[in-house]
């Protein structure tokens, strides 16, 4: 059996302040520190080895239960880590308050109990932590208790309750704003854009809904933000991005008002500014996406956004939309140029990218290449793509990285194997209900390309071609394509037998 790689993946995970604060600690502690013995092999380590580690400490009784030892290290630099970040979030430091008002009151403290209790509430309620603040309440109805024996009844009962019916209110509005999110979630995650009819009525239900459509329904600063960045998803999901504009820069304003707030939500403020960088990016306002680009990239240095994940997710996001951003200015060298400062720092992060994040990656990649034309290499990550088996995650990009893979087959002229990646890609396509037909269209017309006799033959199906992309691209679904491959640009490089990256420059002209 395979070891298991969790415990070198928490130590490859420590920075040089969490590993300084893990070896002080442990240096307070008496007696053999062998775990100690293993963290210094495994950090030097990198790719987990376990023979090597068996064969290092072989003298050592301790290895015989390797396991354990293990499974001990792993814990102590959990709780470290805890120590360490005990007082960089509100939830931990929530956490760690409530753990002195039970101490205290344990002890029979209760005055003392009560200013912790106090002082508390005062904090979940500037952060909106209603899970926190509804077991403050719980604990001060104890003390009150205590106060009643003590003949004390200088505190309003019926306040109290009120207060707590107000915070179980917010908790449960919350919460079904949680349960609406992940309905509209799980169509952008799974497709990135309604694919049919069907699905655009379940996205215009999640938007109809009235804690969605109604006015005031959202009795928090933290609903607000999710209300609003709902209905961005809904309008991003249907490709409104003029809506989704305005939605995402709402979430943006609220948070910003709020920065206790902002503070604790460092995901949603994040990926409301990815968003709003689509919009920017779809509306040909480079200037601003770019000056968005620059500010994203500095939020890793305020208070909040300075963990791995959100580092991870700014790192990702941008360099994706940044790729996105230069094909669709038609700047395919720059692009490339971009892949190498890229690959440096997504090989440092290793393995924690998500699984969106890399696909997206490596059709940025391809798309690069065929930018200028270096088809092998395109084809090269555009297969990486299609050898994957995920059936839920992104279906737009495995759909639209096979219409590409057609496209960059008849540019490498492989004829006779395009009839057979024409049928393989009907056939996936087939799979999934959709109601636009730029997809059949280009098919339909490869096939023929791939089938023409001679240049000239195949110059009047481009010509056919052009025509039909063209009605097609008036209606605004049809449209979506074009997010992902400029399929007008690439018919008039064929039809002017000019550079592909020239025609889409000379495109963004003709936006409407």
């Amino acid at each position: 059996m395979k070891p298991s790689t969790e415990l070198f993946k928490l130590v490859k995970s420590l920075t040089k302040s969490e590993k300084r604060f893990f070896k002080m600690s442990s240096s307070l502690q008496a007696g053999d520190k062998n775990y100690l013995k293993i963290f210094d092999v495994i950090e030097k380590q990198d790719e987990y080895d376990e023979d090597a580690l068996k064969k290092e400490f072989k003298q050592e009784t301790f290895i015989k239960h390797l396991p354990s030892e293990k499974n001990h290290l792993y814990r102590l630099i959990l709780k470290s880590l805890r120590s360490f970040y005990s007082e960089q979030s509100i939830s931990s430091i929530l956490k760690q308050e409530i753990k002195n008002v039970e101490v205290l009151y344990n002890k029979a403290l209760y005055k003392e109990c009560e200013k912790f209790v106090a002082r508390a509430k005062v904090l979940a309620a500037d952060y909106e932590k209603f899970y926190y603040w509804f077991e403050l309440i719980s604990w001060q109805k104890k003390l009150l208790e205590e106060a009643f024996e003590e003949g004390e009844f200088s505190t309003n009962l019926d306040a109290l309750v009120e207060e707590e019916e107000l915070v179980i209110a917010k908790l449960r509005n919350l919460a079904e704003y949680q349960v609406i999110y992940s309905k509209i979630n799980l169509i952008f995650r799974s497709g990135g854009f309604t694919r049919n009819e069907k699905e655009r009525k379940i996205v215009e239900d999640i938007a109809d809904y009235h804690l969605i459509k109604g006015k005031n329904t959202a009795i928090s600063t933290r609903a607000a933000s999710m209300c609003y960045y709902i209905k961005g998803l809904c309008a991003a999901t249907n490709r409104n991005f003029e809506d989704s504009f305005q939605f995402f820069n709402r979430v943006r304003e609220i948070l910003d008002n709020n920065p206790k707030i902002k503070e604790d939500s460092p995901q949603r403020y994040v990926m409301s500014m990815f968003h709003l960088l689509r919009c920017y990016i779809d509306n040909h306002d480079f200037e601003q996406a770019r000056n968005l680009l620059t500010e994203l990239r500095s939020l890793p240095e305020t208070k909040g956004f300075n963990s791995t994940d959100i580092s991870i997710k700014i790192f990702a996001n941008t360099y994706n939309q940044e790729l996105n951003l230069l094909h669709q200015m038609g700047e395919f060298r720059k692009s490339i140029e971009l892949i190498d400062e890229i690959d440096k720092k997504a090989q440092a992060i290793g393995d924690k990218l998500s699984k969106e994040q890399e696909l997206l990656f490596l059709y940025h990649k391809a798309y690069s290449f065929f930018g200028v034309g270096e088809y092998k290499k395109a084809l090269s990550y555009l297969i990486e793509v299609l050898n994957d088996n995920e059936q839920n995650l992104r279906q737009d990009i495995y759909s639209f990285s096979r219409l590409l893979n057609l496209i960059i087959h008849f540019e490498l002229e492989n004829y006779d194997y395009l009839e057979y990646v024409i049928k393989s890609t009907n056939r996936y396509l087939s799979k999934y209900e959709k109601d636009y037909k730029i997809e059949d269209v280009l098919i339909k017309n490869i096939r023929r390309l791939a089938k023409a006799p001679n240049n000239i033959a195949q110059l009047e199906i481009f010509e056919n071609m052009k025509k039909e992309v063209e009605k097609l691209l008036q209606d605004h679904q049809e449209q979506v394509l074009l997010e992902y491959f400029n399929i007008s640009a690439w018919i008039n490089s064929k039809l002017n037998k000019s550079n592909f990256g020239k025609e889409v420059i000379a495109s963004l002209g003709q936006k409407a």
